[in-house]
């Protein structure tokens, strides 16, 4: 009956997921295949690829032919953020998913999700994650169990909304758009949205693996740091004391879930 429920909340329902890619030839098919194996079907994929060595083009050629992938290729690379904007820019359904070229969800991560936001009128939502570090699923960090939900001022001091967890209305979306800084491009587009709709909501299971890769440059706590300082002050206008708290309390709730790794 939940089952039969759920089906007739997404019976009209459509989902486009952003994907943008560089040069992740070594994850990008486990990735592209947990959205292809998804129990929810009517979604569509946008990668975008951000002028990408061979190897990663090969990988790409793979999926050139499936009815609900759209392969956009870029003849200069031009970095996540505008890879983001392009892709949205390219949508028509009511709602959009995230997913980095390196992580993995849970079969049931769009079935659940938006009979989620449905039910419960939702414009934006996230889930709980697992990171972990290699394939065989050893080095699994613990669950990053999420709050119930954030607000702008909650998020600006725990940035623990992970971008392939999100779905967010369309509408609400509109215009807005990433950063093209070099990394950190999803904070400032994730501070607009929850101005605009004033609160995230989280759906408390586990429905998504979040790959931390050794040498990418998220890996960096202090480069991390030094570009959420610089978006909260250049793109948030935050004070210098409101600038500092946050970045401390980002801190101390990254040691809380990540350790001092």
């Amino acid at each position: 009956c939940k089952k039969y429920l759920m089906q007739n909340n997404l019976s009209k329902v459509k989902v486009e997921i952003v994907l943008p890619n560089y040069n992740s030839e070594a994850y990008l098919s486990k990735t592209i295949n947990s959205v292809i194996n998804q129990t929810f079907k009517s979604w569509r994929l946008i990668i975008v690829d951000d002028n990408s060595n061979s190897e990663t083009q090969k990988i790409l050629k793979n999926f050139n032919n499936h009815p609900n992938i759209n392969i956009i290729r870029l003849k200069k690379n031009k970095k996540a953020g505008f890879c983001r904007n392009l892709a949205i820019r390219n949508s028509k359904s009511d709602y959009i998913a995230f997913i980095d070229s390196d992580d993995i969800w849970d079969k049931e991560k769009l079935s659940k999700q938006l009979d989620f936001m449905i039910k419960n009128k939702y414009h934006f939502t996230y889930t709980n994650y697992i990171p972990f570090k290699n394939e065989n699923g050893q080095n699994n960090l613990k669950e990053i169990k999420l709050e119930k939900f954030f607000n702008f001022d909650k998020f600006t001091k725990n940035t623990s909304i992970a971008t392939s967890t999100m779905i967010i209305k369309r509408s609400l979306i509109a215009n807005t758009k990433f950063t093209n800084t070099k990394i950190c491009e999803d904070y400032f587009f994730k501070c607009q949205i929850l101005k605009k709709a004033n609160f995230a909501y989280c759906l408390s299971e586990n429905l998504m693996k979040y790959r931390i890769r050794k040498n990418s440059l998220q890996s960096n706590k202090i480069r991390n740091l030094y570009w959420i300082w610089y978006i909260n002050k250049n793109y948030n206008k935050m004070s210098f004391i409101k600038n500092l708290l946050s970045i401390f309390c980002i801190s101390i709730n990254s040691i809380k879930k990540y350790g001092f790794k």
